[in-house]
C-alpha cells in the first residue's frame, strides 16, 4: 500500500479540445496512477502517486453518465448529427449534461489517499471551491439538499444550477469532475433535462452578472480555491 503522501498537482491546460481527446487523456493519466498503486502493493520500493488537474472547454457535446436515462436527451440523434453536436455515454456518475464554449471544465485526476479517503468530502470540496470562486464575483451560491453541484438562489424554491458535477473513482483515484457555466450559451440545455432533474433552471456567470467575464481569470481563481480547499501545491506551473 502506498505510504508516501504527495500533495503536488500538475495542472494541464488543454484549452478548447474535442471531448473524446480529453477523455482519452484522462483515462491515460488515471490508468497510470492506478498501475502505480497496484505495483506498490507488492513492491518493496514504494513510489509516490502523481496527481493532475486538467482544465479545458469542449465543442458542443452532451454526455450521459453510466446510471443516466437516455430519455433525458430531448432531441433525436439525427438532430445531433445535423447540428454538428456530439453525444457520448461515459463512465462517470450522474445523468446527462452539456459541455460547450464559454464553460470551464475541470477534471481532477488525483489519488485521494494523498489527501483524504472520503468521496462525500471530495464532492463537497469541489462544490466549496466553486462557491468561493463565485463569491469573489459577487454571486451568492450554495448547495441544494439532496442534489450535487452548485446553485444560485439556492435557498429558494427556484434554484438555478450554475455548476454540474459527475465523477468516477476507483482505488481512491478520481476522474471526470465539474463544469462551471461562465459565458455559456444556455439554449443548448433546452435539448436535455439537465442532470435528470425536472423543473430546475440553469444559469451562468455572465447571466447572473449581466456582462461577459474573462474565462481565464475565473479559471485561475477556481484552481487557486481548489488548492486552498485540498491543500495542494501546483507543480511546474504559474498562476
Amino acid at each position: 500500500m502506498n505510504t508516501i503522501k504527495n500533495n503536488y498537482i500538475k495542472w494541464i491546460k488543454l484549452g478548447h479540445i474535442d471531448y473524446q481527446k480529453a477523455w482519452d487523456q484522462q483515462e491515460e493519466l488515471f490508468d497510470s496512477i492506478v498501475k502505480t498503486k497496484i505495483k506498490n502493493r507488492t513492491s518493496k520500493n514504494i513510489s509516490e502517486t502523481k496527481n493532475y488537474i486538467i482544465s479545458c472547454s469542449h465543442p458542443h457535446v452532451y454526455t450521459l453518465g453510466r446510471s443516466g436515462d437516455e430519455n433525458n436527451l430531448l432531441i433525436d440523434k439525427s438532430i445531433i448529427e445535423r447540428d454538428n453536436l456530439d453525444f457520448y455515454k461515459i463512465n462517470r456518475g450522474g445523468d446527462i449534461t452539456y459541455h460547450g464554449p464559454g464553460q470551464i471544465v475541470i477534471y481532477p485526476i488525483i489519488d485521494l489517499e494523498n489527501f483524504f479517503t472520503d468521496i462525500h468530502k471530495y464532492l463537497r470540496s469541489l462544490e466549496e471551491a466553486v462557491i468561493l470562486t463565485l463569491k469573489e464575483l459577487d454571486i451568492k451560491a450554495g448547495r441544494v439538499e439532496g442534489l450535487t453541484g452548485v446553485w444560485v438562489n439556492h435557498q429558494s424554491n427556484f434554484p438555478r444550477k450554475i455548476c454540474a458535477m459527475g465523477v468516477k473513482t476507483s482505488r481512491w483515484v478520481t476522474m471526470h469532475g465539474l463544469a462551471l457555466n461562465v459565458n455559456t450559451n444556455l439554449k443548448y440545455f433546452e435539448n436535455i433535462i439537465p442532470c435528470g432533474i425536472q423543473g430546475k433552471d440553469v444559469t451562468s456567470i455572465d447571466k447572473e452578472n449581466n456582462k461577459k467575464v474573462d474565462i481565464l481569470d475565473i479559471e485561475n481563481k477556481l484552481i487557486i480555491n481548489l488548492s486552498k480547499i485540498f491543500k495542494f501545491k501546483i507543480l511546474d506551473n504559474e498562476i
